[in-house]
């Protein structure tokens, strides 16, 4: 298969521009998909804004997607053409001491779809074929293009080990932040806090499954004490980003408590640690964002099962043409808890 393919090719920060480029072969061991459908990832908006891999531009950005095989390359088997598929995005080397042991964000040659390399939004991408995993038929695609999200969510509480019966307090109740809530749900946390400044998305996290909701910063501290028999939480997950939010987390966590640093801060911001109160309470905090290996199979297990409400996620759709229109807007919809670009149905 040769010839060209549409794409949204991001040449700058704020512009994108939609025309046609090569369509890719996959080489060996590759495989070759048609992509269906494509989630916005905060990591997108801040590539968007030029707060993220802007020395990577021009670049096809997305990695939030799903679709169907349309070539196999050489060497390829156990695939079928025509199969619907998701895809892990990360691309280590297989072999290096972190990616045996699935932390390949920190393989030396560790490549990110539509982050350090091009991605999809575009008709195509040529893919490695070890990080394809077949889907089930009867699932819809643009449940599917929720696979990648769901499994940083995964991974999240994974590393930050949350089990039933654990207080978690979520900080942010974006996209992530409600996939955060429904996981811990599902787990069987307890009680959850979510906190945000939009009184809406609080109340979706409040219909997702939160215990309490709380929109007024001054009253958090108080709100988890209130509700943690005065301990404070079991563990915070930081899902926005802000440095003064890791702070306050360091405060509404009791005394041997966890901080899940999931949010994206800018480069080079720091953290002021209490060493000796670290090391006299326990405390720990671990850093996880995004969802590889297992983490895929395991939320893709969720999705198809009906573990997570996907209905706030899946009503804003836009055609590759009107893209810069959806990333234009999506600050203007805080009640479109997924913004999705359709390629093909």
């Amino acid at each position: 298969m040769t010839g060209t393919m549409k794409a949204a090719v991001l040449v700058k920060p704020g512009q994108f521009d939609v025309r046609d480029v090569p369509r890719p072969e996959p080489g060996r061991d590759e495989v070759l998909v048609r992509i269906s459908r494509v989630g916005i990832c905060g990591t997108d908006i801040h590539i968007f804004n030029g707060h993220y891999a802007a020395e990577n531009l021009p670049m096809i950005p997305g990695h939030e997607f799903t679709g169907t095989i349309a070539e196999l390359g050489e060497g390829v088997s156990g695939l079928t053409v025509g199969a619907p598929v998701v895809v892990d995005m990360n691309i280590g080397c297989g072999s290096c001491y972190w990616c045996r042991r699935n932390e390949i964000l920190n393989c030396p040659e560790m490549q990110q779809m539509g982050i350090t390399m091009d991605g999809a939004f575009a008709e195509y991408i040529s893919v490695p074929a070890r990080l394809v995993i077949p889907t089930p038929q009867n699932v819809p695609v643009e449940v599917l293009a929720l696979t990648e999200p769901l499994a940083c969510v995964v991974r999240c509480a994974r590393k930050a080990n949350i089990s039933f019966g654990q207080s978690v307090v979520v900080l942010g109740a974006g996209p992530i932040g409600n996939l955060h809530v429904q996981l811990l749900r599902t787990i069987g946390a307890a009680p959850i806090i979510v906190a945000d400044l939009s009184e809406d998305r609080v109340q979706l996290a409040l219909e997702a499954g939160a215990d309490v909701g709380v929109t007024n910063p001054s009253a958090l501290e108080e709100t988890v004490l209130r509700h943690t028999e005065g301990r404070g939480a079991d563990v915070v997950i930081e899902s926005v980003g802000l440095p003064a939010l890791y702070q306050q987390a360091a405060q509404l966590i009791r005394k041997g408590g966890h901080i899940a640093a999931f949010g994206l801060t800018g480069a080079g911001e720091t953290l002021p640690v209490d060493i000796l109160q670290t090391i006299l309470q326990e405390n720990s905090i671990k850093g996880s964002v995004a969802g590889m290996g297992q983490d895929m199979h395991d939320a893709l297990t969720l999705l198809t099962h009906g573990r997570i409400k996907t209905d706030r996620f899946t009503g804003a759709s836009y055609a590759l043409d009107h893209i810069q229109q959806a990333f234009d807007s999506i600050t203007d919809r805080p009640g479109d808890l997924k913004t999705q670009i359709v390629l093909t149905h």
